[in-house]
């Protein structure tokens, strides 16, 4: 696995930086601000560091669980009445949990297969 190669975590990548920026033009609560901003910027230091490192399975794993929080942080922070705040934490972080989870079983193959073999 090379790289800076995998689509999968630049698409993760990009829905961290939406999700992020996207506070500043929809309207936000302090709790759908602070949790856009942090589950985006830790989307793209996941998606960083999976292309930096590909085949850790573990960075893979994180990445879907920053997704999945992302996707539930509309009922976590209690702004899930805020229709753009809500709509751009459910997208970005379904498709981004979605994505990751496709790269999963490549990242455990490309893992064994650096592994030496006893």
């Amino acid at each position: 696995m090379k790289r800076w190669m995998r689509w999968e975590d630049y698409v993760a990548g990009a829905c961290g930086v939406f999700a992020a920026l996207s506070v500043i033009w929809t309207a936000q609560t302090t709790a759908s601000t602070s949790l856009m901003l942090v589950f985006g910027a830790l989307l793209v230091v996941t998606a960083v560091l999976n292309l930096a490192l590909p085949g850790i399975p573990w960075l893979e794993y994180a990445q879907a669980a920053v997704g999945v929080l992302l996707f539930a942080s509309p009922w976590l922070g209690a702004y899930s009445d805020h229709m753009g705040a809500s709509w751009t934490s459910w997208v970005t972080g379904i498709i981004a949990a979605g994505v990751t989870a496709a790269a999963i079983r490549p990242a455990i193959d490309a893992h064994h297969k650096m592994m030496p073999s006893h």
